[in-house]
């Protein structure tokens, strides 16, 4: 059966809110800009700058959905960062064996911080509130006070490669226009293979003319960041992880017996326990997996700046967090999806760089991010009264 315009509107309001939120955000600061924020250098600055926020995002959003947050994801990459320099540089350590150590120590410290969180009950806030002054002072000892670099090719091409072009076509990157069509082309192909799914099993579906709308919007949003891409140096390869992350994320959170189990104990903790759901080994395995991003991003961070740095990751915790709740997530769990938590992660990077292409201060820039933060959870709260 399908659903009509009024219930669509109604079921996803805060989504289509959201991505008209980031549509008038980019023409607001393209304007102020003068056409700068949207030149191809600019874009691709934009995401290289914000490629860890947007891991680290990937990672925060189930934990949100489970109704708990990590302010220690920051010292978790500044320690990681940390590690892998001492290693790269001073113990002259090849790439691959540094990045299982380094997605190792982070998945350690998931661990730790999970376990006092699942199994002795100390509150998420108060745990990792402990973590980000713990690692935050290891990073220190770690790096003695002092930044230390520079890294090898290998692994600054973490943060700095692009996609070569097996065409060598030139000006135009036609590798990454390749990949922006075929990408296109499975966007139309999973849109419409999800409407016959649903058809055949009898489950309510959109409207013909709105699924097509919709394949037709994203594939003219993705061609538009192709084009940035192939007008610069092509695809970054930064990209591409960040890609597989949604796409693996995405399903897991949206398809699999976890990911509904993830909704759930968000939505309500006791109830999931009663229906034999392990809450307690859920959040731990959050943890864990925030822990190896949080291990990721700190290695790409690191090797954007190519130093590991005592300062590394400060403030990255409360953009990640920030990005989740703009992106639609909800402050009381059981809300919110991956894509959601990129939006918002792009929409306070856009924010950021075009504040910074206008000479705004830091200090300007903190409390306009905070604002921006205070009305998203506002946001929620008021919807949520309204049900």
């Amino acid at each position: 059966m399908e659903i009509n315009l009024r219930q669509i509107v109604k079921t996803n309001a805060r989504q289509y809110g959201m991505f008209i939120a980031f549509l008038v955000v980019i023409l607001f600061f393209t304007v102020l800009t003068g056409g700068i924020l949207l030149s191809p250098l600019n874009v691709t600055n934009i995401i290289l700058q914000n490629s860890y926020i947007l891991i680290i995002a990937v990672g925060m959003l189930p934990l949100i959905l489970i109704g708990k947050f990590d302010i220690s994801v920051g010292s978790v990459m500044g320690f990681v960062g940390g590690v892998a320099a001492q290693l790269i540089v001073k113990s002259h350590m090849p790439f691959v064996p540094v990045l299982l150590i380094s997605l190792g120590i982070g998945a350690i410290i998931g661990l730790w911080q999970g376990l006092w969180v699942a199994y002795i009950g100390v509150p998420a806030f108060v745990t990792t509130l402990s973590g980000m002054l713990i690692f935050r002072g290891l990073t220190i000892v770690v790096l003695d006070g002092r930044s230390i670099g520079p890294f090898s090719d290998t692994f600054k091409a973490l943060s700095s490669s692009y996609l070569p072009d097996f065409f060598g076509a030139g000006r135009i990157h036609l590798t990454t226009l390749l990949i922006g069509i075929l990408v296109c082309v499975f966007i139309f192909f999973n849109i419409f293979k999800t409407r016959r799914a649903n058809q055949k099993y009898g489950f309510d579906i959109m409207p013909f003319a709105f699924d097509l709308a919709k394949a037709i919007i994203i594939s003219a949003g993705v061609l538009v960041l192709t084009y940035f891409f192939v007008m610069y140096k092509g695809l970054p390869t930064v990209m591409i992880l960040i890609a597989a992350l949604i796409i693996i994320y995405s399903f897991i959170t949206g398809n699999t017996v976890i990911g509904r189990r993830l909704y759930a104990q968000g939505g309500n903790e006791k109830a999931a326990q009663l229906s034999g759901i392990r809450t307690k080994l859920i959040s731990v395995v959050t943890f864990v997996n925030l822990g190896v991003l949080a291990a990721l991003a700190g290695l790409v961070f690191a090797a954007r700046l190519n130093a590991g740095t005592p300062k590394a990751g400060t403030g990255v915790e409360m953009d990640a967090i920030a990005a989740c709740f703009v992106g639609g997530a909800s402050a009381a769990g059981g809300e919110g999806t991956i894509i959601g938590a990129i939006i918002g992660a792009l929409i306070m990077g856009v924010i950021n760089n075009g504040m910074s292409i206008m000479g705004i201060s830091i200090d300007w820039q903190q409390a306009i991010k905070g604002l921006i933060l205070l009305f998203a959870v506002a946001f929620d709260v008021y919807s949520k009264s309204r049900k």
